[in-house]
């Protein structure tokens, strides 16, 4: 993958991450406004707090993630790694689906049959007089 096809990626999930932020401070305003009372809970439920402080936030995580050398050289190695993954094909997914599935129901099926034979033999064996044996 080209540079700018890479920095393209990091940015995109930069922001992703700023939108993320941005809805979980939301969630959290929102929470806040209905928990709280006094002088906090009123300064909470100000709509420009409630609506403007998320906007904010994940615009700032934004800003921080995209203006920081490191992060930035961290997530353009990260989206390098992911172009040079081998995804399998379409044939190949759906063949080990298949395989899957099947494993899935012949397990099931042993399984069911293990719990109904000890749950008969428990059952048979509950239904035993045994005190003629020990006494």
């Amino acid at each position: 993958m080209e540079q700018s096809g890479s920095n393209k990626t990091v940015t995109i999930s930069f922001m992703l991450a700023g939108i993320l932020i941005g809805i979980f401070t939301a969630v959290l305003m929102e929470t806040l406004a209905t928990v709280t009372t006094g002088a906090f809970g009123r300064f909470v439920s100000q709509d420009f707090v409630r609506h403007g402080l998320p906007v904010v936030v994940g615009f700032a995580t934004f800003i921080y993630l995209q203006t920081n050398k490191g992060i930035h050289a961290w997530g353009g190695e990260v989206a390098l790694e992911l172009s040079r993954v081998v995804w399998p094909s379409r044939k190949d997914t759906t063949a080990m689906t298949v395989v899957v599935c099947i494993m899935v129901l012949v397990s099931g099926a042993f399984f069911g049959l293990l719990d109904v034979t000890s749950g008969a033999i428990i059952t048979w064996l509950l239904h035993q007089n045994f005190l003629g044996i020990f006494g």
